[in-house]
């Protein structure tokens, strides 16, 4: 009886081991498809996204999947279904979340960038550039400070002529002189002798900024870089390496000045040349302004001639207030020299002195006449003109000039390089897929994939 008793138990005791194993077994063997499933969709999503746009990356040095698969249209059907081309089928796959190129301001686009730049040329060749953004800041706003400051004291000077009755004599007057310069068209003012603009002209009506465009959905804050004080620096230095200017060669773009296109956004390589050079004379003249208010020598010479022109006009006592608007002209005028010197490919110091100041009260008047020769000289310790455009791209708000330049590549990439279809906001750039599948024995198991160029 008792070995009936052992016997039973030993019985129960091996059919419950061999229960527990068989369940070990069965949980090993369920977990075993659920890896095959997911390696499954890695291996497929993986392959999808090394379908890269080519001229993207061959061009621009940027990542993306063509969401539209050259064919010009978007539809989320036809990722799926190369999904399951590349082995995740037999189970549903659906896009959880995705994002374009052109998504939070060209976010994606921006990040790649850093990327890029990061590991192409490290960051430490940018320091002595981001120690010199501050004062960029302060050039930027004592410009329109300065500008303010100068429609106030001509109207001033104006309104005191108004009221003693008379006006300056007209002769060997930089006032009025450089009144009628104003009046002109900038560029025709600032081109040196022997350069033409050039005439190339893209249609906005169906750009970025303007047309309705295909948005992502969800947010990818859990995988997405934050910004750094480097990265408008560092994204201004990839535009750089990467488009066309007003001082480069001659390209076979949609337009020849890309990266005033970038800066302004204008249609035309005429309209986006004159908005930099608008740009570039604030900031020169702000430069200009400041030094001749701390020159004593030059505001000797602005004063006696202030006192010349006052005199022949019966109105000495106006010689202050004409003294301050000379030098705001004489300011303006060396402006105009500082940025022919640029487009002929010279360098202008981002701070004056007495033995780089190029233009003479004599030189003001001839300015924008037939016998001007001022085309402004080089200074070894100055700037290039890519070097300014660099202060114009760091000053730009980041979103403007990262969609821009989305713009223009896929203008290059549709008229220059063959790929009509490409369309920028069709452009994936992260995406995650949430996969259900039916395991066995009524078991479904549903997970998430996640994709994305870094």
């Amino acid at each position: 009886m008792e070995r009936a008793e052992v016997t039973a138990f030993l019985s129960l005791i091996f059919i419950l081991l061999v229960t527990f194993i068989g369940g070990i077994m069965e949980s090993a063997s369920v977990q075993m498809a659920k890896n095959y499933r997911r390696a499954d969709v890695n291996r497929a999503i993986e392959s999808v996204f090394a379908e890269y746009q080519k001229e993207l990356l061959e061009h621009y040095d940027i990542f993306s999947l063509d969401g539209t698969y050259e064919s010009g249209k978007y539809s989320e059907s036809l990722v799926e279904r190369r999904l399951g081309y590349f082995g995740a089928d037999h189970m549903e796959n659906t896009i959880q979340r995705i994002q374009f190129l052109t998504d939070n301001g060209a976010e994606a686009f921006y990040e790649q960038v850093m990327h890029y730049m990061e590991n192409k040329y490290g960051l430490n060749h940018l320091k002595d550039k981001f120690s010199m953004t501050d004062t960029w800041k302060a050039q930027e706003e004592k410009a329109d400070r300065y500008e303010k400051e100068s429609h106030e004291k001509e109207e001033e000077l104006n309104g005191l002529l108004g009221e003693a009755g008379g006006e300056l004599p007209s002769q060997d007057n930089p006032i009025a002189h450089v009144s009628q310069l104003k009046k002109k068209s900038l560029l025709d003012l600032i081109m040196p002798g022997g350069r033409t603009v050039s005439g190339k002209k893209i249609n906005l009506d169906n750009s970025l900024l303007k047309r309705k465009k295909n948005k992502g959905y969800g947010s990818f804050s859990d995988v997405a870089d934050g910004s750094s004080p480097w990265s408008s620096l560092v994204f201004g230095e990839y535009l750089l390496g990467h488009f066309s200017m007003a001082t480069g060669e001659e390209t076979k773009g949609a337009l020849d000045y890309e990266l005033e296109y970038i800066c302004a956004g204008k249609a035309s390589d005429r309209e986006n040349l004159e908005a930099v050079a608008k740009r570039l004379i604030l900031i020169r003249f702000a430069s200009n302004y400041l030094f001749l208010q701390n020159s004593p020598s030059k505001q000797a010479e602005a004063e006696a001639l202030a006192l010349t022109l006052c005199t022949l006009a019966a109105l000495p006592a106006l010689c202050q207030a004409a003294a301050q608007v000379i030098l705001l002209a004489w300011a303006f005028g060396e402006s105009v020299v500082d940025l022919r010197a640029l487009l002929n490919g010279n360098r202008v110091p981002f701070t004056k002195t007495e033995a780089n100041w190029q233009l003479s009260l004599a030189g003001l008047m001839k300015l924008g006449e037939s016998g001007d020769i001022s085309d402004g000289k080089d200074s070894k310790e100055g700037l290039y003109y890519k070097e300014y455009l660099r202060i114009l791209l760091f000053l730009e708000k980041k979103e403007k000039i990262g969609m821009r330049a989305l713009d223009m590549i896929e203008q290059n990439l549709q008229k220059v390089y063959g790929a009509e279809f490409f369309k920028a906001d069709c452009c994936i750039s992260r995406v995650e897929i949430k996969s259900s599948v039916n395991l066995r024995r009524g078991i479904t198991y549903q997970f998430q994939t996640y994709y994305g160029y870094n």
